[in-house]
């Protein structure tokens, strides 16, 4: 698998100063933690599943660039539904495998699939029911995670492994009461901290439940406004942050699920700075920019910005329409990039400061050390954009015959 496989190769090359790498599951932890990007959640109740991925539904058009997903046994199904959700996404699962046993599917075009389960009982009963298709799994959301129920999960999810000879991931959700309300708040961090740094390498992500913090409060942020604008969420966010973000030990914590899709009149200015979509052929620029804005895309742009810059890393999504721009936006910047490897490959000579090569900043080695070692991780996944090359020329492929349906 590799982000913006459907780009043209001569756009990529107009594109990408430093293309995207190719990962898969057995990618280091490290490297794939990085990788999930626009994380698509899907109803374990869906019976086309497997056809969306066997038609190429995600390889071209407006679809393009799917690389992960989960298939949801929780939340986004009915309580009388569980066992018609599971025996489906068993279904599904197991199409999937013969398609890559037979060669109808090649595995460059298998997005990492992970479950979400209810219960520790769910990870033992599927991969048995599973069996020899079980190698297609990447791992399992953990919801509700908290320090009472963790160690379980993560006993299982050793358990499976060693049975089956996997690897399967834990991704545990950070959206249950003690965390988000602030008299149990940090013991409950501090406590999941301690659990996950027992089970560090099966832990692949740390994912933020923005919907249900919300649901808590009977807050519902709309299309126009971000996670980060309500601040009983944004409290809470800046604590996640403060306890699994640290240098030591850290955890790759992605971005609170975006939940709009449609295209409703819109109330507010937009807010889209237009310079991004000025460069290159300025007319065509500024068109996208209101398709772009007309279809709501603009709130969704502004929170993964504010996603990145908090450190933040791919975002939970439930449309894939949302897929171009979550992954686009992940790209690294020429200026970043250069800036990174002057700060790592000065490292073990020089522990002070310099002019970045952009003759713009300052770039300390010891405190901007880390951030740099973030940046190429990342330039190896998504890759690099040539100096005014942005999001927008991804969007915006040739290869593709529409941006939005």
């Amino acid at each position: 698998m590799k982000h913006f496989y459907y780009v043209g190769e001569q756009e990529k090359h107009n594109i990408f100063y430093r293309q995207p790498m190719e990962f898969s599951k057995h990618t280091p932890k490290k490297i794939l933690a990085y990788a999930l990007g626009a994380l698509l959640y899907t109803p374990g109740t869906r019976e086309h599943i497997s056809k969306d991925v066997l038609s190429g539904k995600y390889l071209s058009g407006s679809y393009a660039g799917l690389t992960s997903m989960v298939l949801c046994l929780e939340d986004s199904i009915g309580d009388h539904e569980v066992k018609k959700a599971e025996l489906n996404v068993i279904t599904q699962l197991q199409n999937l495998a013969r398609a890559l046993e037979s060669g109808v599917l090649s595995r460059s075009n298998l997005p990492l699939i992970f479950i979400r389960v209810r219960n520790t009982l769910q990870i033992s009963a599927l991969v048995a029911e599973l069996g020899s298709a079980a190698y297609i799994l990447s791992g399992f959301v953990l919801p509700k995670f908290l320090p009472e129920n963790g160690e379980l999960y993560f006993q299982t999810l050793q358990d499976v492994n060693d049975r089956y000879s996997q690897k399967f991931y834990g991704m545990p959700i950070l959206e249950s009461p003690e965390i988000i309300y602030r008299e149990s708040r940090m013991q409950t961090l501090l406590g999941i901290k301690a659990l996950l740094d027992q089970h560090h390498d099966s832990v692949l992500n740390v994912r933020i439940g923005g919907t249900d913090f919300s649901g808590l409060y009977g807050i519902r942020r709309n299309n126009e406004t971000t996670i980060y604008d309500i601040a009983v969420i944004r409290d809470c966010m800046a604590d996640i942050l403060n306890v699994f973000g640290r240098s030591e030990n850290e955890y790759v914590i992605s971005g609170a699920v975006w939940e709009y899709f449609n295209g409703n009149p819109k109330i507010l200015k937009q807010r889209i700075r237009q310079t991004p979509f000025r460069q290159g052929a300025e007319e065509t620029g500024l068109q996208i920019r209101t398709e772009i804005t007309n279809r709501l895309e603009d709130g969704l742009i502004r929170e993964v910005l504010l996603d990145k810059v908090n450190g933040l890393v791919g975002k939970t999504i439930i449309h894939p329409s949302h897929i171009k721009t979550v992954q686009s936006l992940q790209v690294v910047t020429k200026e970043e990039y250069l800036d990174a490897k002057a700060i790592i490959e000065s490292a073990e000579s020089f522990n002070g400061v310099m002019k970045s090569s952009y003759a713009n900043k300052m770039n300390e080695v010891k405190p901007h050390y880390n951030w740099a070692n973030k940046i190429l991780i990342k330039s190896n996944i998504y890759g690099v954009f040539h100096e005014q090359q942005s999001f927008i020329n991804l969007i915006s492929s040739k290869r593709e015959e529409r941006i939005f349906v």
